[in-house]
């Protein structure tokens, strides 16, 4: 089976390697393809560099030509045009295999594959269809998710299911954690899907129930309305983790939220405007008054700082006690009360 692999981000690179590794055991599969996006500007330098399975795909190459193998061909286009699909079709592919690729291939671009195409997506099709289904589970609170191998259809995600598996959350999953789990159990399906492909005894069935989409996700929505219940902020903190955080401003400053968890302890004094930086409890950090309930920040980043353990941060802002974060942050605070953990 002479396969594409298309991918660009690091969550596809392990279903990539292991496709490599069957190839090299002696499995009936044939990397002779990579589509992935072109190289970018990154760091300071602004030198260009490949995507995470662009980069893959040279060493896995390498490794393939000194088994005697034939190198793999990538392609990094900006668009899928006639060149591309020239080139492609001289490959002579049986199979597309596409995982965050990011694009919606055209019915010309899946006519190239005998055997058509198949799409690794992490959620329960067909539920969060889109780009952001890893963290649209976390902030809708989901108990469970999953990976679903598909038929690449006409409408993006709304192909025919071939395998699906779904496993628990615990609630304190970050996009990047689940990411990481997701990414192994896709590899590990995705041979599965290969290999019930291969014997025939895959054919593919409808989606079931309602729909639902989740878009992508823009810098700004990282920012944080402290009118929000405490419960939704930790989710917006950990499904923003890494990209793009959860952010506020203090004292005419960003300052990223990198980790934290609704506070359940009690504390001493009149309830404060959301957003008011209340104090500290030894166990669960600074405790930020939320539209409904406290939160405690464990660790956080002024913009252009380094990344800081909550007892190191106000070590270094020792006022931050007692000050408002959000749009009141901009105006001065008024003196208040003693707040404290009890």
């Amino acid at each position: 089976m002479r396969i594409v692999f298309a991918g660009s981000p690091g969550i596809a690179v392990p279903s990539l390697e292991t496709l490599v590794e069957a190839e090299l055991q002696g499995e009936a599969y044939e990397i002779v393809g990579i589509l992935t996006n072109p190289d970018s500007p990154r760091a300071r330098q602004r030198t260009p560099e490949p995507t995470a399975v662009g980069a893959a795909a040279t060493v896995l190459s390498e490794k393939l030509q000194e088994q005697g193998r034939p190198p793999i061909l990538q392609l990094k286009p900006v668009t899928l045009d006639s060149p591309v699909q020239e080139a492609i079709a001289a490959l002579h592919p049986d199979l597309l295999v596409s995982f965050a690729y990011g694009r919606i291939f055209k019915p010309q671009v899946l006519a190239l594959f005998p055997g058509g195409g198949i799409n690794i997506h992490p959620s329960l099709l067909p539920k969060y269809r889109g780009a952001t289904p890893i963290p649209a589970a976390i902030l809708g609170g989901d108990q469970e998710t999953g990976i679903t191998i598909q038929r690449l259809a006409r409408e993006m995600d709304a192909g025919d299911i071939l395998v699906q598996e779904r496993f628990p959350l615990d609630g304190r999953e970050t996009t990047a954690s689940l990411g990481e789990l997701v990414a192994r159990k896709g590899a590990a399906l995705l041979i599965r899907a290969l290999q019930g492909l291969a014997q025939g005894t895959l054919t593919g069935s409808p989606q079931l129930g309602e729909a639902t989409y989740c878009s992508r996700i823009a810098r700004e929505d990282g920012r944080i309305d402290w009118s929000w219940p405490a419960v939704d902020i930790d989710a917006r903190i950990r499904a923003f983790t890494p990209w793009p955080r959860a952010w506020t401003i203090h004292r005419e400053q960003e300052l990223y939220l990198l980790e934290g968890r609704p506070f359940h302890g009690s504390v001493v004094g009149e309830r404060a405007e959301a957003g008011m930086v209340l104090g500290l409890d030894k166990k669960q950090g600074i405790l930020v008054q939320t539209g409904d309930g406290i939160l405690g920040i464990t660790r956080l980043q002024y913009r252009a700082k380094k990344a800081l353990e909550w007892r190191a941060f106000l070590n270094g802002v020792r006022d931050f006690i007692h000050t408002p974060l959000g749009a009141a942050s901009l105006v001065p605070s008024l003196e208040r009360d003693n707040w404290y953990a009890s």
